[in-house]
């Protein structure tokens, strides 16, 4: 009969409990995960700021540090808005104009954070450039976006923009930090697969702070590898190499639960596995270029398992 611990039900309830990217998430810029430039940049704020244009994949914290600015920095009075859900020019014609154009309560400058500005619409985004414009004497703006080139120019060269991906081994030290706070043991097997995790989620700290989460809900590190991807990917190779494209569509359809309907990280195995290939320099940098073309796509698609067996169909012809 195995016995578990007082110390180790606790885990598990906090486990169950506690989102770990809640209960850790940063409120202060000394918790930022944030390059050396950036780091700067934010500490030298005194009272005023430019408009703001923070960009990067998800996860990796343009959210956090937009509020950290206004709340604990500047500590002023701010506007949230979720430009996702609302990103009409209504919005900003009512809530972003309205509460722009009187000063705050204290003097000080008020500001606006559009969360995920690059969902705006084309109209809505030219009125805002407008509302920019019309009431920097008391306003700054403060936008978010996964796609620089989905703000429109005009209000590019309004803001200060910055790319806020953070540096691996700094993603590394605050999760294992995390770890350590919730008293999580790490055995030295798992380090490797640890790391490996690491690398195949980075930049997303968010998901690699839920993914290891999981991992730790007895206490200590224990990564189940489920998914055999490198069997997969080989499979994936020799139907491209044979040109047994819809063999291949049927086959990755029929076990897409194998590798949980992720065409995006099979896609970048399949350009690991072709990077570390014999195939020719030449043809490895084209099917590189093309697949890395399609991981871009894989963001925005609606369909991503026809995104990912288009660029198969690609690759056959490089392979």
């Amino acid at each position: 009969m195995i016995r578990v611990s007082d110390h180790q039900i606790k885990l598990q309830n906090n486990m169950f409990n506690n989102l770990w990217v809640e209960k850790y998430r940063p409120s202060t810029l000394d918790e930022m995960v944030l390059s050396p430039e950036n780091r700067n940049y934010f500490k030298a704020l005194k009272g005023e700021i430019p408009n703001l244009l923070f960009v990067g994949t998800p996860g990796i914290g343009k959210t956090t540090i937009a509020k950290i600015i206004v709340q604990d920095i500047l500590k002023c009075q701010y506007l949230y808005i979720n430009a996702s859900d609302e990103n009409g020019i209504d919005t900003i014609r009512s809530k972003v104009s309205g509460f722009s154009q009187t000063k705050s309560i204290d003097g000080n400058i008020k500001v606006v954070i559009l969360d995920e500005a690059d969902g705006i619409t084309i109209d809505g985004q030219r009125a805002l450039r407008n509302t920019m414009e019309e009431y920097s004497g008391y306003t700054r703006f403060i936008l978010t976006a996964n796609y620089k080139h989905k703000i429109i120019p005009a209000i590019q060269s309004r803001t200060q923009y910055f790319d806020l991906n953070p540096n691996l081994p700094d993603v590394v030290n605050r999760v294992i930090h995390i770890m350590k706070e919730e008293g999580v043991n790490i055995p030295s097997n798992e380090k490797q697969k640890l790391g490996k995790l690491f690398k195949d989620n980075y930049p997303d700290i968010r998901k690699i702070i839920n993914t290891v989460q999981k991992y730790c809900v007895t206490g200590t590190l224990t990564i189940k590898e489920n998914v055999d991807r490198n069997s997969i990917t080989s499979k994936i190779h020799d139907y491209v190499k044979t040109g047994k494209l819809m063999e291949l569509r049927k086959y990755l359809i029929d076990n897409e639960t194998e590798f949980q309907g992720d065409y995006g990280t099979l896609l970048k195995s399949y350009l690991n596995f072709i990077y570390e290939s014999d195939l020719k320099d030449e043809n490895k940098r084209q099917v590189i270029v093309t697949i890395a073309e399609y991981l871009y796509r894989d963001v925005i698609v609606l369909d991503k398992e026809i995104n990912s067996f288009a660029c198969y169909c690609q690759l056959q012809k490089l392979i």
